[in-house]
C-alpha cells in the first residue's frame, strides 16, 4: 500500500495593491511552482520509503539443527521466487534461539516488512507476529501454525503422520512381525510444535486401528537429536533392547534412534520424514524404512504467491482453512509423498540441484549402484 502527502503551501501578499498586474502574475507563478516541486520532491520520497518497505517480505527460519531443509531447501526457492517477481526478500535462521528470533523479528519490523512469513520456533513466531499486525503487516506463519496469522501454508501434516505409520506397518510386515503384537515406541517431534501434534494424531490413529499401542512414548523438546537419542537410548536399556518399531517423527530423530541401534548391533525399522540426505542415505542402506518427501519446492512456492499478492496490495484466494486457537486462517495445503529405497529417485527428480554425489558418498555408493541412481 502506496501512501501520499499532500503539501498545501499559502503565502500573502501584504503589498498587493503596490504591486503590477504583471509583477503579480510572475510572483503567484514562482509561489505556485515552489509548491508544486516541494510536493512532488515529499510524495516522491514518501513513495519511495513505502515501496521499499511495502516491497520487502521478512522472513524467519528456526534452526538449522534439526534438519537441513531450512537452509538448503526453502531458503532458496522462497528467495528466488521473491526476487523473481521483483521483490526483496530479508530470510534470516534464529539458529534455534528464541531470543535471537524475537531480536531478529525486531530489526525487521524496525527497517520496513510489507508482508512477514514465520516459521515458528517454540512461540517466538506468534510473539513477533502480534508486532507485525499491530503495524498492519499481514503474516503467514509457514509449514507450522500459530496464533496470530494470517494465513497458514503447509503440507498435510496428519497425513504426513499416516504416511509414517503406513511406512512402518510395510515394515515391521516385511520382517514376518505382527504389528498387533509388536514392541513399537515412539520418538515424537517437540510439545511446543503444533505440527508434532498433527504428525502424532497421523500416525497414532493409523497405528492404533492395526492394533499397535507403543510400549514407549516420549517427545523430544526442541526437536534436539542429540536429546532424541539419549531419550532413546533410555528406552532401549529400560526394554533391555527389546524393540521392534521405532515411530520416529523426522529424519534427525530417526538417525539418532539409528546411532543408538548401529552401537548395539540391532537394525530395527525406524521412520522419519522429510527426505534429508541423511535420512535418504539411512533409507537406501536399509537402517530407515522410509522417510516423508515434502517437496518444499511447492509449499515454498505457495508461500511466495501469497507474499507476493499481499506486496501488490491484494487479497489472496485460499481455499482451505485451519482452526488455530479458535480462530478460522485461511490454509494452503501440498501433498506428503512416502518414500523407500524404491522411490528414492522421485526426489532426486523432484528436487532441483540435488547433491547426488553427496547422496551416495561412501558405504551409499553401491546402494546408488544397484538402484541406478547416478
Amino acid at each position: 500500500m502506496k501512501k501520499k502527502l499532500y503539501v498545501a503551501l499559502a503565502s500573502t501578499a501584504a503589498a498587493a495593491l503596490l504591486l503590477t498586474s504583471c509583477s503579480s502574475s510572475d510572483t503567484t507563478d514562482a509561489a505556485s511552482e515552489t509548491a508544486a516541486e516541494t510536493a512532488a520532491e515529499t510524495t516522491e520520497e514518501t513513495t519511495d520509503a513505502a515501496a521499499g518497505t511495502s516491497g520487502k517480505a521478512c522472513v524467519i527460519l528456526p534452526d538449522s539443527q534439526s534438519s537441513d531443509r531450512w537452509e538448503n531447501q526453502d531458503r532458496p526457492a522462497i528467495q528466488s521466487a521473491l526476487e523473481a517477481a521483483g521483490f526483496t526478500a530479508d530470510i534470516q535462521n534464529a539458529q534455534g534461539d528464541t531470543t535471537q528470533y524475537l531480536t531478529i523479528g525486531d530489526q525487521m519490523l524496525a527497517g520496513g516488512c510489507g508482508v512477514m512469513v514465520l516459521v515458528d520456533l517454540n512461540g517466538s513466531g506468534a510473539t513477533v507476529a502480534e508486532k507485525a499486525k499491530a503495524q498492519g503487516i499481514p503474516v503467514i506463519a509457514y509449514d507450522r501454525p500459530f496464533a496470530p496469522a494470517d494465513y497458514y501454508v503447509s503440507f498435510d501434516n496428519v497425513k504426513v503422520g499416516q504416511l509414517q505409520a503406513e511406512g512402518l506397518l510395510k515394515c515391521l510386515g516385511d520382517k514376518g512381525i505382527d504389528p498387533a503384537a509388536a514392541a513399537v515406541v515412539f520418538l515424537n517431534g517437540s510439545p511446543t510444535d503444533g505440527n508434532a501434534a498433527m504428525f502424532k494424531e497421523g500416525y497414532e490413529t493409523t497405528l492404533t486401528a492395526a492394533g499397535v499401542t507403543p510400549v514407549k512414548d516420549e517427545s523430544v523438546p526442541d526437536w534436539d537429536n542429540q536429546q532424541g537419542g539419549v531419550i532413546y537410548e533410555q528406552m532401549f536399556t529400560d526394554l533391555g533392547g527389546k524393540i521392534d518399531g521405532v515411530l520416529a517423527a523426522n529424519d534427525g530423530l530417526g538417525g539418532a534412534a539409528i546411532a543408538v541401534n548401529d552401537k548395539n548391533g540391532v537394525m530395527i525399522p525406524v521412520t522419519g520424514q522429510d527426505a534429508t540426505t541423511g535420512g535418504l542415505q539411512n533409507v537406501l542402506l536399509g537402517k530407515q524404512c522410509m522417510t516423508v518427501f515434502k517437496n518444499t519446492v511447492l509449499e515454498a512456492g505457495d508461500a511466495s504467491a501469497l507474499a507476493i499478492a499481499l506486496l501488490n496490495g491484494e487479497t489472496p484466494a485460499v481455499e482451505s482453512s485451519i482452526d488455530i486457537g479458535g480462530v478460522t486462517v485461511p490454509a494452503k495445503y501440498s501433498d506428503p509423498v512416502i518414500i523407500y529405497a524404491a522411490n528414492v529417485s522421485d526426489v532426486i527428480a523432484a528436487t532441483e540441484g540435488f547433491d547426488v554425489a553427496a547422496l551416495c558418498a561412501g558405504d551409499v555408493a553401491a546402494a546408488c549402484t544397484e538402484l541406478g541412481i547416478q
